[in-house]
This record gives C-alpha cells, sequence and structure tokens, in this order.
C-alpha cells in the first residue's frame, strides 16, 4: 500500500536508459510495455529494471548508484481520472494500458447502472484498499451525475426509496465509525488475546457487553423515572452516617434508589403544563427495559450463532491466516508484535483442536472417563443441595433473627453466607478436572458452566420465593423497598468478595505455587467460575430494577472496576492455557445461559409480582391499587373512552393481553432455533464431504501420476536408443539456444 507521499509524487528509476528511450518517455508520460499499469487507480508495478520508490530514497540511490529518474508530479486519483475521461493521455499504443483502460470504463459502466445497494456491496467486495474504493465511489457518483434524465427514468417509489437509503445509510455509517473510536479498551483485549489466547478473551468480551447493556438500562431509567421524580421530591431528612453504602438503608431509603420513594400522583408543572402519569411511566419503563433486553439477547444470539456455527469459514481451521491474515498497513513496532503475537495464538489454537479431535480412547479409558463423570455429577449435585437447603433454612429464620439483633450490621448476615457459598463451592467443582480429564477443554468449561449456573440459579430462585412468599406477605409498611435493599446487599456483597478473592486469594496463590510449592506453579484463568459470577450479578439487577432502579448504575460502575480488577490479576498471577483452544464459540454460550435461566426466571418473577401481589399502601407509585397491573387496566379503560386511540387498546387486546399472542411468538422462535441448527448441521456435513472428495481427488492423482511414471519407465526399458536420442536432443536444444559467445 502507498503512503500519502507516494501517492503525490512517484519516482521510477530507470538504469542505462537510451536517450531516445527517454524522450520518448518524457513526451509520452509513459513506462516501458514491462511495467503494468492499472487503469482503475493507476498503480504502477515494478519490474526487473524498472523501481518505484520514495523520492527522498531516489536522490540518496542517484548519489550512489548515477542512475537516471523520472519524476512523475501526478496524484494516482489525478491519472485515474485521466484514464476514464481521455484515454489517449495513458499509453494508448501500449496493448496492456489499452486493455486495462477497456476494462476500467466497463467497471464504471457495469456500477452506474446498479441499484444504489447493489454498487455499495459490489464496490465493498473489490479486492481494493479503502482509499482506492472510496475514489472509485466519488468517480461513479460523479460519472452518474453527468447523465441528466436518468432520474426520470425511475419511477417515483424506486426515487423514495434510494433516498430513504441513502439517508438511512449514511447515519449509520457515521454511527459506526464513531462507536468503534469509542469502543472501550480495544489495545486491552488485544493484549490479553494475545498472551491467553481467546478462551480468556471471551470473559472479558462478556464483561465488555455486559457493561453496555448496563449503560443503557441506567439511560433509560434515568431519563424516565428518575429525573421526574426528582423535580418534585422533597427534601431528605434522615442523618448519613455511612454505614448506609453497606446496608443500603437509612439515608438511602428516602432517596430515589428505592421504589417507596416515588410518587402515585401525576406530575404536572404549572396550570397549563404538561402531564407527567408516574404510575404508567414507571411500570412502562421497566417494562420497555425488559423486552429491550429480550430482543437484544436473542439479535445477539443469532449473530454470534451466525458468525461461530453457520458461517462455512469456521470449519477451515484457519488455515488460511498463515497466507491472507496479515494487515499491511500494520507499521508500528508494538503493533507488529501485538498482531504476530494474536495470529500465533490464534494457529495454535487451531492446531491443538485438530490434535485433540485425532486423539482415540480405549473401551477401557472410555469406561473409567464416563465412571469419573457419574461420581462428579452425583457429588456436585449433592452439594448443590445442600447450599440450597441451608439458604432456604437462613432465608425463612432471617426475620426472627433481624427481630432478636438490632445491630445494623446484621441485615448483611444471609448475603454474606450466600456469597460464601458462591465463592467456596464453584472451587470445589473445579477441582473435579483431576479426576474427571476431559478430552478437551471446551468440554471441561461446558461442565463448570453447568454445574456452577445449577448451584447460583437455585439459590436466587429460593431468596425469590423467601422475597414474595415471605417478605411481600408479612405485611410490613413497604416491602418492595425491603426487597431491594436485600438485592442492593447481595449485589454489594459479590462484588466485595469478588474483589477480596482478586487481590488475596489469587495473589496468595501465586505466592505459594512461586515461593513454597513450586510444583504447582502459576494458576490457569477458570472461565466458568468468573462468567458465573457475572451472570449472577446480572440477574440480580434484572430483578431488582423494579424495586431499585438505581441498579443499573450500581452494576455499570463495579463492571467498570472489575475488568481493571481481573485485568492486573490476570497478568500478575496466572499463565497461558496449558492446553490452547479454540473458544470463538464460548459467546454464544454465555450469552445463551444469560437468556435462559437466567432473563427467563427473571421474567417469571417480576409476572408475579406484577399479576399476583398486592402493592404497599403507603409507599410506591402503586399504592391503593389492588395489583400493580391495575394501574394498565384503568388506563386502557380511559383509552378506550376515546375514539382516537382505539387502535391501542386493540393492540393491548389482541397482542400484550393474548396469550395466543405469545404461544404463537414462542413458537416462531423455536422454529426459527431448529432452522439454524439444522443450517448448521448441513454444512457440517457438506465440509466434512467436501474434505473427503478433496483428500480423494489427491489420491487418483498420486495413483494417476505413479502410472505414468511406471508407464514411461517401462517404454524407456523397451526402447533404450530412442530415449538416448531424446536425451541428446534435450542436451544440445540448450546449446544452441544460448549460441556462440
Amino acid at each position: 500500500m502507498l503512503s500519502d507521499d507516494q501517492v503525490n509524487e512517484i519516482v521510477i528509476e530507470v538504469e542505462d536508459v537510451p536517450p531516445e528511450v527517454q524522450r520518448h518517455l518524457s513526451s509520452n508520460r509513459i513506462v516501458p510495455e514491462k511495467t503494468l499499469v492499472n487503469a482503475s487507480f493507476s498503480m504502477v508495478s515494478s519490474t526487473s529494471d524498472i523501481d518505484v520508490t520514495d523520492p527522498q530514497m531516489g536522490s540518496h540511490r542517484s548519489d550512489k548508484k548515477a542512475k537516471r529518474s523520472l519524476q512523475f508530479s501526478s496524484s494516482l486519483n489525478e491519472s485515474f481520472s485521466q484514464t476514464l475521461r481521455s484515454p489517449e493521455s495513458v499509453g494508448v499504443d501500449t496493448p496492456c494500458t489499452s486493455h486495462d483502460n477497456i476494462q476500467g470504463q466497463k467497471l464504471i459502466a457495469s456500477l452506474i447502472a446498479m441499484t444504489s445497494r447493489d454498487r455499495m456491496k459490489a464496490i465493498r467486495n473489490q479486492p481494493r484498499t479503502m482509499e482506492e474504493k472510496r475514489n472509485l465511489r466519488k468517480m461513479v457518483d460523479k460519472e452518474k451525475s453527468k447523465q441528466p434524465h436518468r432520474t426520470l427514468e425511475l419511477s417515483c417509489c424506486a426515487q423514495c426509496l434510494n433516498s430513504i437509503s441513502l439517508a438511512y445509510r449514511r447515519p449509520r455509517s457515521g454511527l459506526s465509525e464513531l462507536l468503534d473510536s469509542v469502543s472501550l479498551w480495544q489495545k486491552t483485549l488485544k493484549v490479553i488475546g494475545g498472551k491467553f489466547g481467546t478462551s480468556v478473551l471471551s470473559y472479558f468480551n462478556f464483561l465488555r457487553w455486559l457493561l453496555k447493556f448496563n449503560i443503557f438500562s441506567f439511560i433509560v431509567t434515568f431519563s424516565f423515572l428518575i429525573i421526574p421524580q426528582l423535580t418534585v421530591a422533597e427534601r431528605n431528612t434522615l442523618q448519613f452516617t455511612g454505614l448506609e453504602f453497606l446496608t443500603g438503608a437509612g439515608y438511602f431509603r428516602d432517596t430515589v434508589m428505592y421504589y417507596g420513594f416515588y410518587t402515585n400522583s401525576t406530575i404536572r408543572h404549572g396550570i397549563g403544563g404538561a402531564s407527567y402519569h408516574m404510575q404508567l411511566a414507571y411500570i412502562f419503563t421497566i417494562g420497555v427495559c425488559l423486552v429491550i433486553c429480550l430482543f437484544s439477547l436473542l439479535f445477539s444470539m443469532a449473530r454470534y450463532f451466525r458468525n461461530n456455527f453457520i458461517n462455512p469459514h469456521i470449519y477451515s481451521r484457519g488455515i488460511t491466516k498463515l497466507i491472507f491474515c496479515w494487515d499491511f498497513t500494520v507499521t508500528h513496532e508494538k503493533a507488529v508484535k501485538l498482531k504476530q503475537k494474536n495470529l500465533s495464538t490464534e494457529i495454535r489454537e487451531n492446531l491443538s483442536e485438530i490434535r485433540q479431535e485425532n486423539v482415540k480412547l480405549t473401551l477401557n479409558q472410555r469406561l473409567t472417563r464416563l465412571s469419573a463423570h457419574l461420581a462428579a455429577w452425583v457429588v456436585s449435585t449433592g452439594v448443590a443441595v445442600a447450599c440450597c437447603v441451608a439458604v432456604y433454612y437462613l432465608a425463612g429464620n432471617n426475620s426472627e433473627f433481624l427481630e432478636n439483633h438490632r445491630n445494623p450490621g446484621a441485615v448483611l448476615l444471609l448475603p454474606f453466607v450466600v456469597s460464601c457459598i458462591n465463592l467456596a463451592v464453584p472451587r470445589f467443582y473445579s477441582a473435579f478436572r483431576l479426576v474427571e480429564r476431559y478430552e478437551t477443554p471446551r468440554q471441561e468449561v461446558y461442565m463448570l458452566l453447568i454445574r456452577n449456573i445449577f448451584l447460583k440459579i437455585s439459590i436466587i430462585g429460593i431468596l425469590c420465593y423467601y422475597w414474595l412468599n415471605i417478605v411481600a406477605l408479612a405485611g410490613e409498611s413497604c416491602w418492595e423497598t425491603l426487597i431491594g435493599q436485600e438485592i442492593y446487599r447481595l449485589l454489594l456483597m459479590d462484588f466485595v468478595f469478588s474483589l477480596a478473592d482478586s487481590f488475596l486469594g489469587e495473589f496468595l496463590r501465586r505466592i505459594i505455587g512461586m515461593q513454597f510449592i513450586k510444583s504447582l506453579g502459576l494458576q490457569e484463568f477458570d472461565i466458568a467460575r468468573n462468567v458465573l459470577e457475572l451472570i449472577y450479578a446480572q440477574t440480580l439487577v434484572w430483578i431488582g430494577t423494579f424495586f431499585c432502579p438505581l441498579l443499573p448504575f450500581i452494576q455499570m460502575i463495579t463492571l467498570f472496576i472489575m475488568f481493571y480488577v481481573k485485568n492486573i490479576s490476570l497478568m500478575m498471577n496466572f499463565q497461558p492455557p496449558s492446553k490452547a483452544w479454540r473458544a470463538s464459540q464460548m459467546m454464544t454460550f454465555f450469552i445463551f445461559l444469560l437468556f435462559f435461566p437466567s432473563f427467563t426466571g427473571v421474567l417469571c418473577t417480576l409476572a408475579i409480582t406484577i399479576w399476583r401481589l398486592k402493592p404497599s399502601a403507603d409507599c410506591g407509585p402503586f399504592r391503593g391499587l389492588p395489583f400493580f397491573i391495575h394501574s394498565i387496566y384503568g388506563w386502557i379503560d380511559t383509552l378506550s373512552k376515546r375514539p382516537g386511540y382505539l387502535w391501542v387498546v386493540w393492540i393491548y387486546q389482541n397482542l400484550i393481553g393474548s396469550v395466543h399472542f405469545f404461544f404463537i411468538l414462542t413458537l416462531i422462535v423455536l422454529i426459527i432455533t431448529y432452522l439454524y441448527w439444522q443450517i448448521t448441521e448441513g454444512r457440517k456435513i457438506m465440509i466434512r464431504l467436501l474434505h473427503e472428495q478433496i483428500i480423494n481427488e489427491g489420491k487418483d492423482k498420486m495413483f494417476l501420476i505413479e502410472k505414468l511414471t511406471k508407464l514411461q519407465d517401462a517404454e524407456r526399458r523397451a526402447n533404450p536408443t530412442s530415449s538416448a536420442l531424446e536425451r541428446r536432443d534435450v542436451e544440445v536444444r540448450p546449446e544452441a539456444a544460448v549460441g556462440p559467445l
């Protein structure tokens, strides 16, 4: 690729050029026939006697080698424009140049005849640099504008579609460039991927994806709930002691942080000002957040599933990276080393996966491993059941314990026990790898994820049962705020334990492995345990957003801090995976676990809360209503009396309030999932058959070559005199071609 200085000025150095040839070059401003001129972009290729260099390098070489140089001060873009406008200006007497010129004109003519979308796809698929593609697009637009009556031939509908497509494409491309420029932690992620591989990188990509998720949720809740409530909020008279950061109670109780602080009246500023119905705003904001999260999860799963399972290039094992992967625009030394490290890591992962597939186990080895797997599953299931029973017993007696102990720190007992279980039990599960010995690291991570998700989601399910059946029905003055405080303490305690584990646990493990028991060495990053911590925290945030609208903001801060903490701990306390393995499909599995059972369980919990529980009579925007959903029923009854809003009533009655609609929607999602799965299996079979066909064709060619060689040997043995004459002719021909010196 040429730099900007090389584009503006090109030096062509010619050794021992005769004067008449030089005059011919200066008059016609063309290069010899050996030089290939690309009429599309005026790219001058160097041959054995022509060298394209930088102007400064050309001046140095002229001092050293006494070469003659010819300078052409015309840019590549101007040469390209001249090629299109006047064929005579670019060496029409050269057949190669004339042919390239005709090809360039045909290319532009074919692009002009296309629609806008097809034209953009065709230009994007051209094997050119980005600068060349931009120049080609500009020239096509310029040539198209010279045709005055072309737009009149199009129908009105086509013109509208083209204008809408252009108006949509430009802001989208601009927004995409803006998001790429402000994307978080690009360099850090490249360093992690180059040193630890795609398996560890998938955790940090998942963390960044969750951070974006919570940023969006916070923007929505802050805009439609917190800001309107702050305009009518009364002054908080409680005293702030600092203990509120741990317990979530006290001063924070009468702030916008919790459900009970929000008003149930219509906010209206001035006599003729617009009104803002807080009941509808609260339930619609939470509902819209959940719906957008649902579609985002479905879209992300489909996108990652398509990229990592369906596209055929994932079955090529990355072999093309050996030849076509290098980006020659990378010139910075650190960037080059980072690119080399990423490339070598990806190739090692692909080769390791191929090697693991070729491993064959005997029958005894398979039976031994199967027995170990069954024993590990029995033990892990028993431990999970025991932990759930302990949490259920503690949650059931938590109210009595708090009544007997008035200490403000007593409310931290339940979150402390739950966080201890979430910290210790996954480490116990990770020790099973010493016994099970899975064939591939991917299988090991999947099994650990399933065991950990069973444990954590079971604990969250028991806590939800405790909140909705004990706390909500206990007759407390504002039970919604109490649930919000419980979820806040669980989230905060989980964050504190994660920090302590990173700063103390992982650091002490490194000291033990490097100083005392050197046979242990450095530990490897536990992907399953760390990913399940993120899923557990995000599940609590989704449940608690209804009771504590500021939870997305708190989760946003914790994720931002955890990224840097985990990055520092990773670089200091961990070693790269001992077995390299490709984890391109891990992100799909992470999002699937986040969707099911995490998000689906959240939807069930909130549905029970909104449709089955009675709101508190003294606090919150839904005070005085028999159920939360009755705010929607009253709004629909009001709209049904207004003829202009009957379409809203129809949508609610036939879509949102209809069980059949959600049944059909679920059925469509399942059908699409099944089709995706069948496409994946079909492409796997196709790739395997093509691979076998390539192997068979190679064997056929080797067989034919051996057959031909045997026939030639047999013919030489049958006619030794003719073969000697042929050998003599072969030796004489080069001497005749060289001639006398």
